[in-house]
């Protein structure tokens, strides 16, 4: 949630700050704004609504300088409004700073800063850390700091992190310190760029690109000191650190539309590529397994599991849903898949033989972290699922598979989905073949999966007859999407898509559980989607297709190539290729996917940037 940029070098600051928030404006686009330091002066220029609205308050209202920070906002505390938006000033202007995440104790601190004659301009808890670093640098300096000396602005933020109770990602600016830029985390990523006598600061890496290949990454409790030829960080227990750079390579290219009107549409036509990169050298042939570098974990070690935790949220949650019945198919482990919301407040009963996967797109998503840290301080082996190198969640896990799906910048997730899908099923392959699956079934697993690229592509030849579909369905209020056994997930990932784009209310269901009361919504305006490729109940499915359609509710069906019983009972077919049941999430979601996109687009909706949401969930 919410996107920060920062720069300090010798180039004007506002255009990488500019573009650095267009390119961050999936964390949050309430407001935007960018403070930018020339001198002795922070001009600062903020906007509600999107980045392409404070772009427009910039012509009008330029700013120079070569220092400074900016911000894309998902409204906290406070709604949307010029006087909420970041950056905020502290004291009579000597501090500027722009936050992502949640200051739980700021309405203490208000009135204690309120009490001191502080005023308040907005309803946000940001103001409040602005405010006290303000107070703060006023006291280290009544005592006889150096006001010339970057060690006594740094003293000021650090007796303010001290109060602070919460999440925050910070970046300071000092009126009386030109060219010192102050960045602090815990709990909201951070990412400091390194390039030749000037320093990048962004919430992700995403704004880097074309601009740097070389970035530190900030841990938790870190604080560093920028300037535009130096970086020191600082942890808070164990002090000065040597920043680890690495090397970025994320190019320009991965997040072009190119021929695509939008990121969600041009991420939904990546699959094949993605699921593709998600098996890329992990499939061994002479051992009919998969292989995979990074769990740190030796096969005795493995074999000793007989308990396996999916933690997840959202589309995350659904994926780990598919996997738990491809895992406890084939290597026959039971699975358990929990909103990591709840386990990180749970205590549920683990032994020491639990496994726990953390399934995540951005590797950031607050309640994942919370959840796999819970697990980790129990001593639990704990191994991230995750598609951004360079997360807190990849950094803090004692291992785990990357998806290599690439950026993903529509919010609603799609290619992450499927890919995640495919990374369990080759843990599935893989724990199988240490325990029990045979040889000649896990070569079969591996050519299926080197099919599914192609498969994906064939499915993909549904968009013109979705576009059809979606015409004549999308004035509805409400639908149903009902499948079984591995396609009950796919009907509430299908739900979700079209809850979050279109802002039509869906509910997913397993098929037969719609006769134990949702079937009390069928009616003649509300469409059922029914995921119904052949499997080993096929004729269940079928049945509930007759119930709906016995009650004159019209039905949409997501089917295999050539099923003319389908055909007789649907009012609308999408065909998908046949593929085996434990394969059929990944070719299924795919229709569902571009059935939400065009919807979404008929009603007039923005698909990239759905209201109230926001790409990557940093705060509780």
């Amino acid at each position: 949630m919410c996107g920060i940029v920062g720069y300090i070098g010798a180039k004007p600051a506002s255009n990488y700050l500019l573009e650095g928030l267009f390119r961050l404006e999936y964390r949050g686009y309430d407001s935007a704004g960018i403070a930018v330091q020339s001198g002795d002066t922070i001009a600062v220029r903020k906007k509600t609504g999107r980045v392409g609205q404070l772009a427009e308050l910039l012509k009008a209202s330029p700013v120079t300088g070569t220092h400074g920070i900016g911000h894309t906002r998902w409204a906290t505390h406070g709604q949307p409004s010029d006087n909420n938006s970041h950056p905020h000033t502290g004291g009579n202007g000597e501090v500027v700073l722009v936050h992502n995440g949640v200051i739980e104790n700021y309405a203490t601190l208000r009135s204690q800063l309120q009490e001191l004659g502080y005023v308040f301009h907005s309803q946000t808890d940001t103001e409040v850390v602005a405010h006290l670093v303000a107070h703060q640098l006023e006291e280290e300096l009544k005592l006889g700091a150096d006001p010339d000396s970057n060690a006594t602005y740094l003293r000021a933020v650090e007796l303010t992190l001290k109060q602070l109770k919460g999440t925050y990602g910070l970046g300071v600016l000092f009126r009386d310190k030109p060219g010192l830029l102050i960045a602090a985390r815990l709990g909201s990523p951070l990412v400091v760029g390194v390039g030749k006598d000037e320093h990048y600061l962004a919430s992700d890496a995403s704004p880097l690109v074309g601009y740097t290949d070389k970035v530190v990454y900030l841990n938790d409790h870190e604080i560093a000191m920028i300037t535009a030829n130096s970086l020191e960080i600082l942890h808070r227990d164990t002090g000065s650190q040597t920043p680890h750079i690495r090397v970025l390579e994320q190019t320009a290219s991965d997040t072009e539309l190119g021929q695509f009107e939008h990121y969600m549409l041009k991420e939904i036509f990546e699959q094949p590529t993605s699921i593709e990169n998600a098996f890329r050298g992990r499939l061994d042939d002479d051992e009919a397994t998969a292989r995979f570098g990074g769990l740190n974990l030796d096969p005795q070690e493995l074999r000793r599991i007989d308990r396996i935790v999916l933690t997840a949220c959202g589309t995350s949650w659904h994926a780990g849903l598919v996997g738990e019945y491809i895992i406890e198919e084939f290597a026959r482990i039971p699975v358990e898949v929990e909103y990591a919301s709840e386990l990180r407040y749970r205590n549920p009963p683990m032994s020491e033989r639990t496994m726990v996967f953390a399934i995540t797109q951005s590797g950031e998503t607050a309640d994942t972290l919370a959840a796999m840290r819970e697990c980790k301080r129990k001593g639990h082996p704990t191994l991230a699922i995750c598609n951004v190198v360079g997360s807190s969640i990849a950094r803090e896990a004692d291992g785990g598979i990357y998806l290599h799906a690439g950026p993903e910048v529509g919010v609603a997730s799609t290619k992450a989905f499927t890919s995640q899908v495919t990374v369990l099923t080759l843990l599935a392959l893989f724990m199988g073949r240490i325990r029990h699956l045979s040889y000649p079934a896990g070569q079969r697993m591996i050519a299926n999966l080197r099919k599914m690229p192609d498969k994906i592509r064939q499915t993909l030849e549904c968009h013109n007859r979705v576009k059809e579909i979606a015409r004549k369905y999308y004035t509805a209020e409400n639908f149903l999407y009902l499948g079984r056994l591995h396609n009950f997930p796919v009907a509430l990932e299908g739900a979700l898509k079209l809850k979050e784009i279109s802002y039509i209310h869906a509910e997913g269901y397993p098929a037969a559980e719609m006769k134990h009361g949702p079937i009390a919504l069928v009616d003649e305006q509300t469409p059922s989607v029914f995921v119904v490729p052949r499997c080993q109940i096929y004729p269940k499915v079928i049945s509930n297709m007759e119930e709906v359609r016995a009650r004159r509710g019209p039905i949409i069906a997501i089917a295999c190539e050539g099923d003319d019983k389908v055909a007789e009972l649907a009012d609308d077919v999408i065909y998908v290729p046949d593929v085996d049941e434990y394969l059929q999430p990944m070719v299924t979601s795919v229709p569902l996917q571009l059935l939400a996109y065009e919807i979404a687009l008929l009603r007039g909706c923005n698909v990239d940037r759905p209201r109230n949401l926001a790409k990557s969930v940093t705060v509780e």
